[in-house]
């Protein structure tokens, strides 16, 4: 298992050299130039208890955010239509909750809404805060196979991330979900004002649960008018991009996506993202709260790099 010390002493590497050896690791688990195409759609929005600092949709920050309700089963369906015609294979279904419990009528609500999307040919992934075992057996008989929590940072930062729950919370919701059978997908936000330690002490806890999550989103913080968080400075692209070199070689068959923030990446620097192992990002002009790259950028940017769809992966307990 890595310790925070080879963690560390593997991000220091010349950046060159850690870019070389990320990408050996890349050719030798993944197809070079495919990319898997997910799209996000906020089913439920705004008026969350929770206080996570980042968070435009947490009830304790004024921002410009208008909350909604529960989206209904014909609109998510024309959702997950557009999305495939988008070329998508995983649609994300993201709700501001603090979390779901057996019994609760907001959880049948959400497992209809997935009834009735089931037959669409997508990958259904769904992040709706914290989880225990029943909900998540319930999730995955509606049809649910993955489930998003990302545990954003690691435990030594995370009290200045929120206060209404804990790391080891994410944790459990973590558990409780590959304990049901789905696969996992957990990884952080870069740009919080954590330190580069507390970032590889995230990448570290991800690397002790098994199986290990088969997804991996990064995020960029995009700071949001209202959060805690609004004032602060842009992250230097080369420390995303050693990130996901690092998270490459310690995690090879994960897939590693580009999240949040991606708008503000160049095209050269997305293109180191994808040397470094980045083989996943959402496409969608508009993700939970923030906006994306457009189709036509991205459009652009694949043909540039040649680079082609994934197919829908197997629901098949993943393995490192």
């Amino acid at each position: 298992m890595e310790t925070l010390e080879s963690l560390r002493t593997l991000y220091d590497q010349p950046f060159l050299s850690l870019l070389t050896r990320a990408r050996s690791v890349h050719v030798a688990h993944h197809p070079e130039s495919e990319i898997q195409r997910c799209e996000l759609v906020n089913i439920k929005g705004g008026g969350c208890p929770e206080d996570c600092r980042y968070c435009a949709q947490s009830a304790r920050h004024t921002t410009a955010l208008a909350p909604h309700k529960l989206l209904d089963a014909p609109s998510l369906l024309r959702a997950a239509e557009e999305a495939r015609a988008h070329g998508a294979t995983r649609l994300c279904l993201g709700a501001a909750w603090r979390g779901l419990k057996e019994g609760d009528g907001r959880l049948e609500e959400v497992c209809r809404l997935v009834e009735a999307i089931r037959g669409e040919g997508l990958e259904i992934c769904v992040t709706l805060g914290l989880l225990g075992p029943a909900a998540a057996r319930r999730l995955r008989e509606a049809g649910v196979t993955i489930y998003n929590h990302n545990l954003n940072s690691g435990p030594s930062f995370y009290g200045k991330v929120a206060t209404t729950h804990t790391f080891a919370d994410r944790l459990s919701t973590l558990r409780a979900a590959r304990e049901a059978g789905l696969r996992l997908c957990s990884g952080g936000i870069l740009g919080m004002g954590e330190s580069v330690d507390d970032r590889l002490e995230m990448l570290q806890a991800l690397l002790e649960l098994d199986p290990a999550p088969e997804s991996v989103p990064l995020n960029l913080l995009v700071p949001i008018p209202g959060t805690p968080l609004a004032s602060q400075p842009p992250v230097n692209p080369f420390d995303l991009i050693r990130l996901i070199s690092v998270t490459r070689v310690v995690l090879p068959r994960s897939r590693i996506r580009l999240a949040a923030g991606r708008r503000s990446l160049s095209l050269e620097a997305q293109a180191l993202c994808f040397l470094a192992g980045a083989n996943s990002l959402f496409i969608g002009e508009r993700l939970l709260t923030t906006p994306n790259a457009s189709f036509d950028a991205d459009r652009a940017l694949f043909e540039t790099l040649g680079i082609e769809p994934s197919a829908p992966e197997s629901c098949a307990p993943f393995r490192r």
